[in-house]
């Protein structure tokens, strides 16, 4: 066990880097289509949904919101310990906390309290078709403190918190070399285990009250922020080769393009019921909980080695999306149900509302996440 270190605030701070900058906006990006297709026939939870009823729809939705699932949320997990360390060198352990409880406890409670009853209200108003107004549907609201995608946020400022009180314990610094093909796969299928054993008490959809907290991914989400830290500190990402980003992506294929579909081929045929996926003692759930990890890690170590050599020269464009990422991840909740409830009753196919939908959303969310940055002072939290 590291003994304990003292840190002083140092003022320099880090080289930008910009593959892993333009990584956070292709995952906004996902964010923003994953609820536009869980709207229009996806399995998830949302504020509005109008789902298809094709069949052939509805599984080709189905895999990429499980394919997303298997990877962004902990890429994100990812990337956010990645700059952890060099944050906490910068600002010691106050001035680390203060931060994170501006930049990610303000967005927070403002999303509980003012964007949430917003979303809920033009549900209810325009998706339902209830004639009241905002003071009258107020009077009678009850989810004061929903999180919704900031759950996200809430569990970065949870992992922050249990960095900090252990960084004040420990040194927290570990030499390890770069994992090999083998030890990621070994590692994937351990998280695999582990989220297994977890949705036998928390299956897939519960959620922690108030918080959103879906304990079933969590242990993807702790792997990766951990193994985010530890790449930073021991230059992980600077090893990572174009071919281990090439084996990884066809592996990534495979799983997503072949095992996917084969786990739900064979369990129709063997007349098994779907709702086993979601948890407990049963084949389905080990089988799904070992795919999502062994592919969706094969995608995030493909995706990162792409990046590192397709897209870490400057980009003047690709800059603005990336600095106003976080504020369009904050309110592209407002702009896709807002999307969705004015074209709700056009005479149209709910695929042909997903693809009028979804582009305007992705536009609309970051140009509003870009207009929230002009806010005076936003530009400090955002």
């Amino acid at each position: 066990m590291s003994a304990p270190t003292t840190v002083s605030p140092v003022t320099s701070r880090p080289a930008k880097i910009n593959y892993l900058d333009y990584t956070r906006v292709v995952l906004t990006l996902l964010v923003i289509l994953h609820h536009v297709c869980i709207t229009y026939g996806a399995p998830g939870g949302w504020y509005f949904r109008q789902p298809t009823t094709q069949l052939a729809a509805r599984f080709g939705l189905t895999l990429f919101v499980a394919t997303n699932q298997s990877f962004f949320m902990g890429l994100f997990f990812l990337l956010s310990a990645y700059f952890v360390e060099p944050a906490y060198q910068r600002k010691g352990a106050v001035g680390f906390m203060t931060d994170r409880l501006k930049r990610l406890g303000i967005p927070l409670v403002f999303y509980a309290l003012v964007l949430s009853p917003i979303i809920n209200f033009l549900v209810y108003r325009y998706g339902q078709r209830q004639a009241v107004s905002f003071g009258q549907f107020l009077m009678g609201y009850d989810g004061w403190f929903d999180t919704g995608v900031l759950w996200f946020v809430a569990a970065l400022l949870v992992f922050a918190l249990v960095y900090v009180l252990l960084r004040q314990r420990y040194a927290l610094k570990y030499t390890v070399n770069p994992p090999s093909m083998r030890g990621i796969l070994l590692f994937a299928v351990a998280v695999g285990v582990v989220s297994f054993l977890v949705r036998l008490l928390f299956p897939v959809g519960w959620v922690v009250p108030g918080l959103g907290f879906q304990l079933s991914y969590f242990p993807q989400y702790i792997a990766l922020f951990a193994v985010g830290i530890l790449a930073r500190q021991n230059q992980w990402l600077a090893g990572l080769s174009r071919r281990q980003g090439r084996q990884f992506g066809w592996l990534a294929l495979g799983f997503v393009g072949i095992g996917f579909p084969l786990l739900f081929v064979v369990s129709m045929a063997l007349g098994l019921s779907m709702d086993s996926f979601s948890g407990g003692w049963n084949g389905q759930s080990l089988l799904l909980c070992l795919w999502e990890q062994l592919a969706g890690l094969s995608i995030c170590v493909a995706l990162l080695s792409y990046g590192k050599y397709h897209w870490d020269r400057p980009h003047a464009f690709l800059d603005q999306l990336a600095r106003s990422a976080y504020s369009t991840y904050v309110f592209h909740p407002l702009i896709v149900v807002g999307l969705s409830v004015l074209v709700a009753g056009l005479p149209l196919d709910p695929l042909g509302k997903l693809s009028l939908v979804a582009p305007l959303a992705i536009i609309g969310s970051f140009l509003t996440g870009r207009l929230v940055l002009a806010i005076p002072k936003a530009d400090t939290i955002f």
